[in-house]
């Protein structure tokens, strides 16, 4: 089958059937953190990008079996991107929730939620887990890497409107990476949005799988169970799970130095800065190592490969040199 997978074991649903509603990935952020790889269409728009009728077949086949389904605890609808861009989804979603009888869950970037139409069909869902990394523009954007057509104001509007409307559970994630989305400021403002949605549960989470970007780190144990202490201060009566712990080191100063070849520090803060310094001129490979005192404008080639690769960074050669920007 091409759109049904598992059951698998999920730490939050139990034994839960998979319902992947692509085959590439498509939408609209392009997540630093994302296991599934890079996104191959960056899109906000709503389309049939498969054949919903497909997608009903293979539901069919699957509950044909009704053994199979009797042992089920969730129906679980995903995408390779963002489910809710599919315009089938709302038909989908009825047609789980008769042929299984089983609760339906639904995964979600959260991005969608200030379409009333994406609110309407995700009101049938027993169980809705948008997440929302970030609620400063500046984070928003180093972490999730949104299309264009986003803006983030919008799309909290979106979920706390949800929040209110919606019947069923809502368990909001947040994932945190070091040095990205993680300081007071990130914290405090995602509490401070969190405070008027109505959630039944806050889900914190760090890069725990091989991320998209080499520079997407997680956050120690520490710190994790710190800011989870903060959100449980917030609503005592309201559940914080932490779905990944963290790694095990503190972070002290000595993990968070500015890059430099004498003084150590990790890669992750030199490429936060070569970003900062692209956003503002182009440079070869020679001034960047000129900047940073790498070992070789070959080095640096190394380095920004994979932010290449990905379309963070671009290239383009001019008077036959090689410009990143």
């Amino acid at each position: 089958m091409n759109h049904i997978f598992g059951p698998v074991n999920s730490r939050r649903l139990g034994r839960s059937l998979g319902v992947d509603l692509f085959q590439e990935k498509i939408c609209n952020l392009n997540c630093i953190y994302c296991e599934v790889g890079a996104t191959t269409r960056l899109t906000c728009e709503r389309d049939e990008y498969v054949a919903t009728a497909d997608i009903l077949r293979e539901i069919d086949t699957y509950c044909a079996d009704a053994q199979r389904v009797a042992e089920l605890d969730y129906v679980t609808i995903t995408a390779s991107g963002e489910p809710t861009l599919h315009k089938g989804f709302g038909e989908i979603l009825v047609h789980l929730k008769k042929v299984t009888a089983k609760p339906v869950a639904v995964l979600t970037n959260g991005t969608t939620l200030n379409d009333e139409q994406v609110r309407e069909e995700l009101a049938g869902a027993d169980v809705v887990i948008p997440s929302l990394d970030s609620a400063l523009p500046e984070s928003f954007r180093r972490i999730d890497r949104p299309a264009r057509c986003l803006d983030l104001e919008k799309i909290i509007e979106g979920l706390i409107i949800f929040s209110h409307e919606y019947h069923g559970q809502l368990w909001l994630e947040i994932l945190f990476a070091r040095g990205i989305n993680d300081s007071e400021a990130d914290v405090q403002q995602l509490r401070h949005v969190v405070s008027r949605m109505r959630v039944d549960r806050v889900q914190l989470n760090t890069v725990a799988r091989p991320p998209l970007e080499s520079f997407a780190l997680p956050l120690s144990r520490e710190k994790m169970e710190t800011i989870a202490e903060l959100f449980r201060k917030d609503a005592p009566d309201r559940p914080v799970d932490l779905l990944a712990l963290g790694v095990q080191h503190k972070d002290d100063e000595s993990s968070s130095k500015k890059f430099d070849l004498a003084g150590g520090a990790d890669t992750q803060a030199l490429l936060v800065e070569i970003m900062e310094m692209l956003k503002r001129r182009p440079c070869t490979a020679a001034d960047i190592n000129e900047t940073f005192h790498l070992e070789s404008p070959e080095k640096v080639k190394q380095l920004l490969a994979p932010l290449v690769t990905s379309g963070l960074i671009h290239t383009r050669t001019h008077n036959d040199r090689l410009y990143y920007q």
